[in-house]
């Protein structure tokens, strides 16, 4: 019987073995084959599974994902309970990550003013999260 053989490099080369080898090697790869085959049909996509497409890691990592994500919306929920120029101005020190002191220059105000800003801000958020 002759078997072919792809070595790693990709050369293939056809050899001559007794039937009774062949046989054997013929199983062996139809065995690995469905083996390889049933493992591939097992896996899915996380994705398909977690639509916010992050990583499905230990219960207990879990549950504190879970937890984040509601203090996360909480969160967001809040900030939309802001008033729009304080909303801008924690948008502008946070997410863009403008210092107090430029943004006290550019409204004309002092630095003291943005940070009294900040903490009413801070005060609020704390308010609407409760």
């Amino acid at each position: 019987m002759k078997i072919k053989y792809e070595f790693v490099n990709g050369e293939v080369s056809e050899i001559e073995v007794e039937d009774s080898l062949g046989e054997l090697l013929v199983e062996m790869d139809r065995q690995e084959y469905n083996i390889n085959h049933k493992e591939t049909r097992r896996h899915v996509l996380l994705s398909a599974v977690d639509p916010a497409e992050r990583y499905l890691a230990a219960e207990e990592d879990l549950l504190q994902d879970l937890i984040d994500e509601e203090d996360h919306e909480r969160l967001m929920a809040a900030i939309a309970k802001l008033q729009p120029q304080q909303r801008e101005l924690l948008y502008r020190v946070y997410w863009n990550g403008e210092k107090q002191k430029d943004i006290a220059a550019e409204d004309g105000v002092s630095e003291r003013a943005i940070t009294g800003r900040m903490k009413k801000i801070y005060a609020s958020l704390k308010k609407f999260m409760e």
